[in-house]
């Protein structure tokens, strides 16, 4: 619900009931009582909590939950979560279906595993070798100019 997710966006991001509310121009006992459920915001005022928070209003006024988490925060704009996928004991995972839409994953596509000390990211593998060779061609250019 709402509710919750202001709850949780105002604490992710170390704010005040009293700072939250001054930013979009409320009192704080409005505020609260948003995050009661008592009364709720306005469009307006969902848009401006959603600026705030780098979020969408949809994914504002949208709760979602994650088995064995609970409720999770609503993504930054243009990022998404999920959900949880368990590895098989041949190290298999299944990309939810929502991902393999949003990003054309078809039967039988390479994806490049990429990773650092926070985490694993898959790429097309035609989206990789892209960027790879605009990076190639930008240092050659560059060593061209030195």
């Amino acid at each position: 619900m709402l509710k919750d997710n202001l709850i949780m966006l105002r604490n992710i991001h170390g704010y005040s009931q009293e700072a939250i509310s001054q930013k979009i121009g409320i009192s704080r006992q409005a505020y609260a009582k948003w995050e009661t459920g008592m009364t709720i915001p306005n469009i307006e005022k969902c848009a401006l909590l959603a600026k705030v928070y780098g979020i969408s209003i949809d994914s504002l006024i949208r709760t979602k939950s994650i088995e064995d988490i609970g409720l999770i925060p609503p993504a930054p704009k243009d990022k998404n979560i999920w959900g949880s996928v368990t590895i098989n004991n041949r190290g298999q995972i299944i990309i939810p279906k929502g991902a393999r839409d949003l990003f054309g994953l078809k039967e039988g596509q390479r994806l490049i595993v990429l990773s650092n000390k926070q985490g694993i990211a898959l790429i097309p593998n035609e989206t990789f070798i892209t960027n790879m060779r605009k990076a190639m061609e930008y240092m050659s250019r560059k060593n061209e100019e030195i």
